[in-house]
């Protein structure tokens, strides 16, 4: 049978191993060489931006901004001190 001894060893294994694997991966994967080498950077930007937000075809209008409320808590005005 396990001791505590023993499973409180293979925690401390297993978890210093996710780790290190954790920050080995973030390592490669921030240092990692994109695929793509057609193109410049600013075609690579808005490929991006299309693959996120595709264009919208036909006329577009945009909606008013939602209206701002003025003054503070419901029932309370400013300055008023209890």
């Amino acid at each position: 049978m396990i001791t505590d001894n023993d499973l409180y060893t293979l925690a401390i294994f297993l978890g210093s191993l996710s780790m290190l694997l954790i920050v080995l991966y973030h390592f490669l994967e921030v240092n990692a060489q994109d695929d793509t080498h057609s193109g410049s950077k600013s075609n690579l930007s808005s490929d991006k931006n299309s693959a996120i937000m595709p264009e919208k075809k036909g006329k577009t209008t945009e909606a008013d901004p939602a209206p701002v409320q003025q003054g503070g808590i419901k029932g309370k005005e400013k300055g008023t001190v209890r």
